[in-house]
């Protein structure tokens, strides 16, 4: 055989002639290139229900609706909660049968977490951008807990929103000397009576902010908030007689437009609010007075001990007649991050 014969032997091993079959995934190649989705619109969420979304396009604007949305693939581990501004892309008409694509979750301002328990570093979102918080605790029927309002207010404080207290079912019992325990802490609290709860008030504190709604279930939330919000239609329940309890009506945590401006978040009730993810530092910042003495305070301290320059500055009265008070709620938030 000849050199000839030879080459022409060796194209019988040319593959570029060669038949490939397609992965079975499809031909088109891996890439971590996303689109940027430059034509995406801003959705607020209203609602999660099993997997789908409500979200408000067009805000404000006479296009305004609601739209059905879903999220991308590339966004199944991504948490997404009421409150919350994404881009949406796809079908975003609003029109029945209809379904956007959700492609990214805006920036937060804030964020409302809680955990399941004080030993569970996992956190859970509960809303997004909200900046006041609305803790509704009853004067009676069921007894209000001071422990579990804490816990709220410890993460009102991390998260940057304002707290407000609402004591209802006043009419029940005196709540003077529960409030006794939050006076010093600068959160407003206003009083509202079963047959007349204070709207004006309310609406004052309300109007042109985004609220959250917690409370203890059977305290009287979700009648406030069709008191509030008159189109809210929330399903409202009566306490147990025998456990002192309440039972759950709302199961979801839904957006209602506030009269006159602002959004209001009705979520559900919970009987226990775990605080796992909140470092204490994030508590002291909330009282800025007394932050700025903790400045001088020594490595490692826990605000209790003699050396403590709070402590000081309260035994020396540079605190004024509000210091010990102040001390002590600080002591007990700090407490409240401890396991039950």
């Amino acid at each position: 055989m000849s050199w000839g014969d030879e080459g022409d032997a060796w194209d019988r091993y040319d593959e570029s002639a060669a038949k490939v079959r397609p992965p079975k995934r499809g031909s088109r190649p891996r890439t971590k290139t996303r689109p940027a989705h430059d034509d995406a619109v801003t959705g607020l969420i209203m609602t999660v229900d099993r997997g789908r979304y409500l979200a408000l396009v067009d805000e404000g604007l006479p296009t305004e609706r609601e739209v059905l949305v879903k999220r991308a693939k590339e966004m199944h581990r991504t948490s997404v909660v009421t409150g919350d501004r994404v881009d949406l892309v796809g079908d975003v008409s609003g029109e029945p049968g209809t379904l956007a694509r959700m492609v990214r979750v805006q920036d937060r301002d804030t964020v409302l977490r809680r955990s399941a328990d004080d030993t569970d570093q996992v956190e859970r979102m509960i809303v997004a951008n909200a900046d006041r918080m609305l803790i509704v605790v009853a004067a009676a029927n069921p007894e209000p807990r001071e422990r579990l309002v804490d816990r709220y207010l410890v993460a009102a404080f991390d998260a940057g929103i304002l707290p407000i207290l609402v004591i209802t079912k006043t009419d029940l019992a005196d709540p003077t000397e529960f409030i006794r325990h939050f006076q010093s802490l600068d959160v407003p609290i206003v009083l509202s009576r079963s047959d007349e709860p204070p709207l004006d008030e309310l609406s004052e504190l309300l109007r042109n902010h985004v609220t959250v709604a917690v409370g203890h279930s059977g305290v009287g939330k979700s009648t406030l908030v069709n008191a509030l919000v008159p189109t809210a239609h929330r399903a409202t329940g009566r306490v147990n007689d025998v456990t002192g309890r309440g039972r759950h009506t709302s199961s979801s945590t839904v957006s209602f437009r506030f009269p006159g401006g602002g959004w209001l978040i009705d979520t559900p009730g919970v009987r226990s609010f775990g605080l796992g993810h909140v470092r204490p530092d994030s508590v002291l910042a909330s009282f800025t007075d007394l932050a700025e003495l903790a400045e001088e305070c020594p490595r490692g301290c826990n605000h209790r001990a003699a050396d403590c320059a709070i402590v000081t500055a309260v035994a020396a009265g540079e605190l004024g007649e509000t210091g010990v008070a102040r001390l002590d709620s600080i002591h007990r938030l700090f407490d409240s991050l401890e396991t039950v």
